[in-house]
């Protein structure tokens, strides 16, 4: 029997005027909304509803804005609907935690907002970049990182067959796109991202966000959540929680997560929240006639 996921994308998916319309035309998503302005003590539906797509670019602003608009998404426009297990890339996962039960809207978005000020500390403390490397197989790039000894680069994104993104130091990823290009690179594209999200540099993140882990209430999952670190299924809290203290410096494995959806019977996917199209268009380069259907785009 074939199973239907939930699936959340993380930063990169926002739009300017996200969740504007549900806001005008549900009156839970509203309630929602209006909660999260006042558990964050500003207006953060006002920068979503009205803002740039400078303001919606800044960390602290875009982690709560997805997140929030992801759950608002899956709360109203996908209550109805029967899924049997969620994932998220990166920021998705908490997301994702609260489709399943294990977070509360409440905590998800405290521990998103710690998330998003504490990767900001870290940028300004440890500056770096990330870059897309297109058209290399995966283990070459891997093998290039590992060698790149002068500064840190480490693969951060398994996105989707001949995508990968890595991230480290600014010089580092200056040096090493040539060494990418030369090994066969088609591309290798440096990201508008505010550091090096998913490698070394955000060690002082994860401490910041560890403790405030460590403080949260973790549910039984009421369905598996497939999580980035490890890209199987997981039902212990004590090892969602486990997973989600390493994931802000540990490499996010979404290739090899909807590999395993795919392998444990998910044949229909439902991208939930932001702009609708990234994680399906991940989803068509792993497995192409998969359908992949947007809720809140």
């Amino acid at each position: 029997m074939s199973k239907t996921a939930f699936i959340f994308p993380g930063q990169a998916s926002q739009f300017k005027g996200m969740g504007k319309t549900l806001y005008a035309t549900d009156h839970s998503a509203r309630q929602l909304f209006d909660q999260a302005d006042e558990w964050l003590g500003f207006k953060i539906s006002e920068v979503m509803f009205e803002g740039s797509d400078e303001d919606l670019k800044q960390t602290r602003i875009t982690q709560p804005s997805v997140f929030i608009h992801s759950v608002v998404s899956a709360l109203t426009l996908g209550k109805d609907l029967s899924y049997n297990g969620v994932a998220g890339h990166s920021l998705g996962e908490f997301s994702a935690l609260v489709a399943a039960g294990v977070l509360s809207f409440h905590d998800a978005l405290q521990l998103v907002s710690v998330r998003a000020h504490a990767m900001q500390h870290a940028c300004e403390v440890n500056p770096g970049t990330m870059a897309a490397v297109v058209g290399l197989e995966d283990s070459r790039i891997e093998e290039i990182c590992q060698g790149f000894d002068e500064e840190i680069v480490v693969a951060a994104n398994y996105n989707c067959p001949g995508q990968l993104v890595i991230s480290g130091s600014l010089e580092g990823i200056q040096k090493i796109e040539s060494v990418l290009q030369a090994a066969g690179a088609k591309r290798v594209i440096v990201l508008a991202v505010g550091g090096a999200f998913h490698s070394p540099l955000m060690e002082p993140a994860r401490l910041e966000l560890e403790k405030a882990i460590d403080e949260t209430n973790f549910n039984v999952p009421r369905l598996p959540i497939y999580q980035n670190v490890t890209a199987v299924a997981e039902t212990d809290p004590e090892c969602i929680k486990a997973n989600l203290k390493t994931q802000l410096t540990a490499p996010v494995r979404w290739t090899q997560t909807m590999e395993n959806m795919i392998r444990d019977g998910f044949q229909q996917f439902y991208e939930v929240g932001g702009n609708g199209t990234v994680l399906s268009g991940f989803l068509k380069r792993i497995q192409r006639d998969l359908p992949v259907k947007s809720i809140g785009a």
